[in-house]
């Protein structure tokens, strides 16, 4: 079995989350059995609804806090009769506003708040009970109820203290004990004193043997206890970022990413690296030598893969751009939008369709109205983009790092031209400069407007000068080296 560990897992998922997803695909397809080991905390969704988003299956699944119990990953089906009948009175009144609802009973300042797996059925997520005002208990469900939270006034806010999650049957699995974010876990047999004891007593209960594969995605706070606990099963971790700090590296010494750091001092005890691109396993493999000498095991195999090239059905769109990330401050999108809106004034055909979302949102908006470009520069979402890419003519990226970039192999994947900053390591791995694309030179003097102008630049140059059939067409031939049964047999070799 090969157990791939992460932290957590939200609607706008990060590169991590969606690496993780084509590589559960792939990991099917070569009978590869394949667990996702998720260890946060997530109270606020069902996890399921989460994984499953993003192309998971319910059976591949682990998240720590049910693994102790006997509830299985699964959908929410718990319903507002269910929940009804446990009422302790049938006198309230009962009244619903999208996905929330409200059961006030009579006589007193209690009711309880209602929260809906979406906005139109009455499968019920979550439960907020308040009792004389104060909120006192929260109960979760998917089939039935997993766990509670236990709250009490504190300082004039409620305080939980305690988290009881439950077997199928309602008998109690385990209980966390909060003392002001200072956790233990109480088991009848036994008390953990840290999170990081939790992860490791689930990593023990795996038994993993030889046969098994660990693969670590983000070791923050649980890389230690997992090696701790992994036994005779491999160990490798998948790098998904730049993995040192060249601005603090110099002849004798070198910053390793505080993400990659612990692991990179281990590696006596892993088996291998994985990195997504062949100049970053060249460099990774340099620095080891140089800095620590040694000569680890390192694998290139792309975080993802395309299962087939996409061609135009229509004509693409005429001087249409679009770009798709998480809308966080490090993407960029603000320059972006600022490049479109200049390079209009020479190329006013030009419109920018923007996907993905997050924190930046409002900003951008603001932005794009502040520019007067509401007409041509629009903000679609988070959408499922296999069936988009190609109604575009170009793909343009504002990131000034990129361990590979999903969104850029999916881009060449359906024959986009694309034109970003010259960095480490996604860009030029997809853009070959004047033949599918633009790479920006930069350096650390490059000032934001700069930055701004360079890409206004290039949209035009490529608009008023490239030949876009013959970039259309290299961009084909480069993804083609990205395909799902080249990659897959890259994993094969790794894991067998």
């Amino acid at each position: 079995m090969i157990y791939n560990f992460n932290l957590g897992i939200g609607w706008a998922s990060s590169g991590v989350e969606y690496a993780q997803s084509y590589r559960a695909v792939m990991l099917r397809n070569i009978g590869a059995g394949a667990r996702f080991v998720f260890t946060d905390m997530i109270s606020t969704e069902n996890i399921e609804h989460l994984t499953k988003n993003i192309g998971f299956l319910d059976s591949e699944i682990i998240w720590l806090y049910t693994f102790f119990t006997d509830y299985k990953i699964a959908p929410v089906s718990f319903m507002l009769d269910d929940l009804k009948k446990t009422l302790p009175t049938e006198e309230y009144t009962y009244s619903r506003d999208g996905k929330t609802g409200k059961l006030v009973f009579q006589g007193s300042n209690s009711y309880y708040a209602v929260y809906f797996a979406d906005e139109k059925s009455e499968r019920v997520h979550r439960v907020e009970i308040v009792s004389g005002g104060c909120l006192i208990r929260k109960d979760f469900y998917t089939y039935g109820r997993v766990f509670s939270e236990y709250y009490a006034p504190l300082d004039k806010k409620a305080h939980m203290y305690l988290r009881r999650f439950f077997n199928e049957d309602g008998t109690v699995a385990y209980e966390e004990i909060n003392d002001d974010g200072n956790v233990m876990y109480q088991f009848p047999d036994k008390l953990l004193c840290s999170k990081e004891e939790l992860v490791g007593h689930m990593v023990s209960g795996l038994k993993l043997t030889k046969e098994d594969v660990v693969l670590i995605d983000r070791t923050t706070g649980i890389g230690q206890t997992i090696l701790q606990n992994a036994g005779d099963a491999k160990v490798g971790i998948v790098i998904h970022a730049d993995h040192f700090s060249e601005g603090s590296t110099d002849q004798d010494y070198i910053l390793w990413n505080n993400y990659y750091e612990y692991a990179f001092a281990m590696y006596r005890h892993i088996d291998f690296y994985v990195t997504a691109t062949e100049e970053q396993n060249r460099l990774l493999k340099e620095q080891f030598l140089k800095y620590k000498g040694v000569e680890p095991n390192v694998y290139t195999i792309p975080v993802g893969s395309l299962d087939e090239l996409k061609y135009p059905t229509v004509n693409r769109k005429p001087y249409s751009i679009l770009t798709a990330s998480r809308l966080a401050t490090e993407k960029h999108i603000d320059w972006i939008i600022e490049a479109v809106a200049k390079a209009r004034r020479t190329v006013p055909q030009l419109t920018l369709d923007i996907y993905g979302k997050g924190s930046e949102e409002q900003k951008l908006k603001e932005l794009i109205k502040k520019l007067g470009a509401e007409n041509y520069i629009i903000l679609r979402g988070q959408q499922n983009l296999k069936e988009v890419y190609q109604d575009y003519e170009l793909y343009l990226s504002g990131s000034m790092s990129e361990g590979f970039g999903l969104t850029l192999m999916e881009a060449v994947g359906a024959g986009l031209p694309i034109i970003g900053f010259d960095v480490r390591y996604g860009n030029p791995t997809f853009i070959e400069e004047g033949k599918n694309g633009y790479l920006i030179p930069v350096d650390e003097h490059m000032t934001a407007k700069q930055k701004i102008e360079a890409l206004t630049n290039r949209v035009i140059r490529l608009f008023t000068e490239a030949d876009l059939e013959s970039f259309h067409e290299h961009s084909y031939r480069k993804a083609e080296e990205f395909l799902t049964k080249g990659v897959e047999q890259k994993w094969k070799k790794i894991v067998g």
